[in-house]
């Protein structure tokens, strides 16, 4: 049972109903993640705003995918491993393989593992990582700005499936499971 209120688009008003029209405009449909950070139109719209911006930036939608799928395997979160399977499948067109790799921080090409890897770093670091690990980042062909932008999907990622896994938000995607949680 959901634990916050996945609010109905068509009877909210002020900030909550204009962002949900925005969302409604670009993606046909309000998910039940953000009806549920609705709630709170200044989440909503932070959320927004920073997904918007990293989905612009010089990693690329597939890589954004990628890690938002290798953080969401590490928190345990089932709404948005869920999410970003059907995203990065059907709207990104990755493979099935890929995306799987993916959740557990691997990848083929060089520099995705090696942004996979560096955003696990991050998670099991606590963000604390070292002069080695930027260092190897930027080896494997990753700029700074890059390295930047991992903080920034990590932080985005982290954010959502907190924000999932408190809200026990009903999965409206077809339903994958942390390899914890199975």
């Amino acid at each position: 049972m959901t634990r916050l209120t996945a609010l109905n688009p068509d009877n909210t008003t002020g900030k909550a109903k204009e962002l949900f029209n925005g969302i409604q405009s670009k993606l046909g449909m309000v998910p039940n993640m953000m009806r549920a950070m609705g709630n709170s139109p200044a989440l909503l719209e932070g959320y927004l705003n920073l997904s918007g911006a990293l989905s612009h930036g010089a990693l690329g939608v597939k890589t954004g995918e990628l890690l938002a799928l290798a953080v969401s395997e590490r928190n345990a979160c089932d709404y948005c491993l869920s999410a970003h399977s059907f995203i990065g499948e059907k709207l990104v067109h990755i493979d099935p393989t890929t995306l799987n790799n993916a959740r557990h921080g691997n990848a083929a090409d060089i520099k995705t593992n090696a942004a996979l890897k560096f955003a696990t770093l991050l998670l099991e670091k606590n963000g604390l990582v070292n002069d080695e690990d930027v260092n190897t980042a930027k080896a494997a062909g990753l700029t700074e700005g890059e390295i930047g932008e991992i903080v920034g999907h990590v932080a985005l990622n982290v954010l959502t499936n907190f924000f999932n896994n408190t809200a026990n938000t009903e999965i409206d995607f077809p339903v994958v499971t942390a390899a914890v949680n199975a």
